[in-house]
């Protein structure tokens, strides 16, 4: 073989090697798949439903339920289906010690699927969860093509070559390499400038179509993907509340709802003394959720939901609801000072000024986050007359967050499993009026949640300006 054939053979082999070695490569550069956390007021039991990530398909998936204090043991039913249609499932046996309960089951396609839970005395939820398609994004597919197409056309220039009579025939197909490698280096140029298609699930109602292929709706990049807020209907029943979320353009239910905070939908209950109950109600239909109030008092209660749709952020909705029941009022709660809360001590501060600091101790640094938090603090007022219906009717109306301190070199927030933080749980937030507010600072250890109240008058002088 002539040194000509020799040098063409080696630029074979190095684009061959270009066009071979990249390996699997990830759609928009990072893995797909998260795990999926949402918060579930399933019956009397509060419960944390853990969905692990899934990459490819068909393939096994876990789900771990996480229990905490006071939760009843038994079985809970699990199923996953996609179209409609159950293909798997399992039990999941919970036991009296609150901590993390595992289940196996399989999903064998990407797109939308559903898990739902049955505790079987009627109790029942449906998750939406999305198990993420392997993406080829156009530049790659171009880069990998362009360098592949050079291989061929630089064989074929090969071949020409040697057999050719004419050398000038081998200009053609080496034409064909120039224009291949310049389309590959074109699209490797172009890739870190090109944006990302439309989402399925967080831009687009997840199908099958969009989930395997969503490149295809990359046209549809200038569209006005936001929708109206929902409405919001309250109903009470014997032992249940049942809430219906409505398209407010249509009036249609609405099932586009994001997991937001670890929840599909936050509702926070202020009873007529001021008792507040942070539930997370299930979903059992299109816009249908429901979610059990252990031993009401009787009268009107505040209701909150905060909630994320699809394309519309994040809302809050406010409304109330009259309630029967037989449970005794709860005490006025104190302000700054040391209190016992469900055997726990706490001791809270509550600084003066603008802004102001709310800072509650607790005797370890052995708490755990809860619903991707470390502490959540809800504030209504001010306060006048009977809590449940002065806090619906209030000005302000908040929900504030104590963030998880960063780990150098953890990926992604940690779960209820890790219990290293604390013991101080601080807030910091500005009252926009003076009066009488009512708090609720609430942080988990020991996986039971604890809820701190407290009141907080603010003088004049005190409120933001």
């Amino acid at each position: 073989m002539g040194s000509k054939s020799k040098a063409v053979l080696l630029m074979l082999l190095a684009v061959l090697g270009i066009a071979a070695g990249g390996g699997t490569a990830h759609a928009d550069g990072a893995p797909s798949g998260a795990d999926v956390q949402v918060a579930q007021t399933l019956g009397a039991r509060e419960l944390t439903v853990i969905i692990r990530r899934v990459d490819t398909t068909p393939s096994p998936l876990r789900v771990d339920v996480v229990t905490h204090q006071g939760t009843a043991p038994g079985t809970l039913h699990l199923a996953v289906a996609a179209d409609g249609v159950t293909t798997a499932r399992t039990d999941v046996v919970l036991g009296a010690t609150p901590g993390v309960y595992a289940g196996n089951l399989q999903v064998d396609k990407p797109g939308p699927w559903e898990l739902s839970l049955d505790d079987g005395t009627g109790k029942r939820a449906t998750i939406p969860f999305l198990v993420p398609a392997r993406v080829v994004p156009p530049w790659e597919k171009a880069t990998y093509g362009g360098f592949v197409a050079a291989g061929v056309f630089l064989l074929l220039a090969m071949v020409v070559g040697i057999r050719a009579r004419r050398t000038a025939y081998a200009l053609v197909p080496a034409a064909g390499v120039v224009a291949a490698i310049a389309v590959a280096v074109t699209g490797a140029l172009l890739s870190a400038s090109t944006p990302p298609p439309p989402a399925p699930g967080s831009q687009l109602d997840p199908t099958f179509d969009n989930v395997t292929d969503p490149y295809a709706n990359a046209q549809l990049s200038t569209v006005d993907y936001s929708r109206p807020p929902v409405n919001l209907a309250v109903q009470a029943r014997t032992d249940d509340l049942v809430l219906r979320l409505t398209d407010g353009a249509t009036g249609r239910p609405a099932d586009d709802l994001l997991g937001h905070d670890n929840a599909l939908v936050h509702l926070v209950l202020v009873s007529p003394s001021g008792r507040l109950s942070h539930l997370h109600p299930v979903r059992v239909g299109p816009g249908d959720y429901r979610v059990t109030v252990p031993d009401p008092e009787a009268g009107t209660y505040a209701v909150a939901a905060e909630l994320a749709r699809r394309g519309g952020g994040v809302q809050l909705v406010r409304s109330t609801v009259d309630m029967h029941g037989t449970a005794a009022p709860a005490p006025e709660p104190p302000g700054a000072g040391p209190r016992t809360i469900d055997g726990t001590p706490v001791e809270l501060t509550i600084g003066q000024g603008t802004p102001t600091t709310v800072t509650a101790r607790f005797p370890a640094q052995d708490l755990q986050p809860w619903l991707g938090m470390l502490g959540h603090l809800i504030i209504a007022g001010p306060i006048a007359g009977p809590v449940g219906e002065s806090a619906a009717k209030a000005p302000t109306w908040a929900h504030v967050h104590a963030m998880i301190p960063p780990v150098a070199g953890q990926a992604g927030r940690p779960d209820e499993t890790v219990a290293a933080y604390g013991p101080d749980v601080s807030f910091t937030y500005t009252f926009a009026a003076p009066g009488r507010y009512r708090i609720w600072l609430q942080a988990e250890r020991g996986y039971r949640v604890l809820t701190v109240p407290a009141v907080v008058d603010v003088p004049a002088s005190g409120a933001g300006r």
